[in-house]
């Protein structure tokens, strides 16, 4: 698995639904870059079980995001077509209408294999065919992108784990805290409390007062 972890995040231009329903050519982070934070999260495969609770609950925090001037970007191997169905469906028939986050269709798994989250790889046979190992859809990877396009956060699931909204939130709230205030954030730190210095000093004194 690779770490992209202070790297320039893969760019990508490709179809995706924004707005609940609106299709778009060519969508790029790149349009991003210079001007907000992005959370840019895969997902397997529309029309399934634990995909719906994930974007339903982004969706449920978008305006959280959104004050913290940041943008959150949906990704799997579906097609556009596939994207637009599902957000036209009911939420009691396994839908997730009212979704407005931008779902991108990754159907060449490019912008997966580049990100390194797709559940298996292309190999070759003995004959010189090329058959796929594994399952051809994304793992659950998420990744805070700053203002400069640089991957600061990243985090991988297996397919059963569902992630944790509120910790990619507070992942946005460490990052803004450090880039204002030049301290790090200790373990469990959470919006409104102090932070540390990065030093000797300030490690001693912060581990004094708890």
């Amino acid at each position: 698995m690779a770490v992209l972890v202070g790297k320039k995040a893969p760019l990508f231009e490709a179809d995706a639904v924004i707005n609940g329903g609106e299709f778009v050519e060519k969508f790029s982070l790149e349009q991003y870059i210079g001007k907000k934070y992005v959370i840019l999260f895969f997902y397997p495969l529309d029309f399934t079980f634990v995909c719906p609770t994930e974007l339903i609950a982004f969706q449920s925090k978008l305006k959280e995001f959104e004050k913290r001037n940041t943008v959150v970007v949906a990704c799997s191997v579906d097609s556009k077509y596939s994207h637009w169905a599902w957000l036209n469906t009911e939420k009691k028939n396994g839908g997730i209408k009212g979704v407005t986050l931008p779902i991108v269709s990754d159907l060449s798994k490019t912008i997966s294999a580049n990100y390194d989250v797709l559940a298996g790889e292309w190999t070759y046979n003995e004959d010189g065919t090329i058959e796929f190992e594994g399952e051809p859809v994304a793992l659950r990877g998420l990744f805070l992108i700053d203002r400069q396009g640089v991957v600061r956060h990243q985090v991988i699931n297996d397919q059963p784990l569902g992630r944790n909204v509120d910790e990619a939130l507070r992942m946005v709230d460490a990052l803004q805290f450090f880039e204002e205030n030049g301290e790090v954030c200790p373990a469990n730190w959470q919006k409104g409390e102090e932070g540390m210095k990065a030093d000797a000093e300030g490690v001693a004194g912060y581990l004094s007062k708890h």
